[in-house]
């Protein structure tokens, strides 16, 4: 792995977003104008708890669908069977999704957060900075997960199909709708085995303690561990031929 290739990689992808409106809109626009929806919809009862929690959730799922679409498309194109046969590895150009995306998704958590504190009047005891880095790593692991994903697709559609699967199930069990303490005990162990859980336990605690904490700090370091792990795995699921 280079980091001069790994950065190169990252600025061609940031190139190819930049011309890319409609990604972008998704990217910065979404999770604002949700967070208003949000906003109406709870006229300010419980509006702090839920929009904090969807700070992180809403970039994990952007990540994950613009990242997986993408990658597919890279595949299916050929462009990816020629850049497997340049210098470029594996690992160079994973990481560079996930630069690239990473540094994309600090300019949504960015707005989202700021539209959320200072036009929505979101109140937290916690700093916003933890918020921002909390949703970046979130981004970051749906960046992984969506590399991971488009590998076992064939079309956009298939794509898709995905979300479902890997990204519906972390948010039922995360701790949003039940607390986890009231699930059933086989629920609370399948939750334990998902990333999601642990960014939304370190945005709870952003909500209610005015310091970072060991525990924020581990869930951070989980969800974070949790994205390197799946972007070795999506390195594996990389060929050099287009099947």
């Amino acid at each position: 792995m280079s980091p001069r290739i790994t950065l190169a990689t990252a600025a061609r992808i940031l190139r190819q977003l930049r011309h890319d409106r409609r990604t972008v809109a998704l990217l910065v626009a979404v999770p604002t104008l949700l967070l208003a929806v949000l906003y109406y919809m709870y006229q300010g009862a419980g509006f702090d708890r839920i929009a904090l929690i969807m700070l992180g959730i809403f970039p994990f799922v952007i990540m994950f669908l613009v990242t997986s679409i993408a990658m597919l498309r890279e595949r299916t194109s050929g462009t990816l069977e020629r850049l497997l046969t340049t210098p470029l590895a594996k690992m160079d150009l994973l990481f560079g999704y996930g630069l690239a995306f990473g540094l994309a998704a600090a300019v949504q958590a960015a707005i989202a957060t700021g539209a959320a504190y200072w036009l929505l009047g979101l109140d937290t005891t916690g700093n916003a900075g933890l918020v921002v880095l909390i949703a970046v790593v979130n981004a970051v692991l749906g960046v992984a997960l969506g590399l991971l994903c488009s590998a076992f697709a064939r079309t956009e559609f298939q794509a898709v199909q995905f979300l479902p699967v890997v990204v519906v199930p972390q948010i039922l069990l995360c701790g949003l709708f039940v607390p986890r303490g009231q699930m059933a005990g086989w629920l609370q162990g399948v939750s334990d085995a998902l990333p999601l859980t642990y960014a939304v336990e370190a945005l709870a605690r952003v909500g209610s303690s005015t310091s970072a904490g060991a525990t924020i700090w581990r869930d951070v370091v989980i969800v974070a561990g949790a994205a390197v792990v799946a972007l070795v795995l999506a390195a594996a699921t990389l060929r050099r031929r287009t099947p």
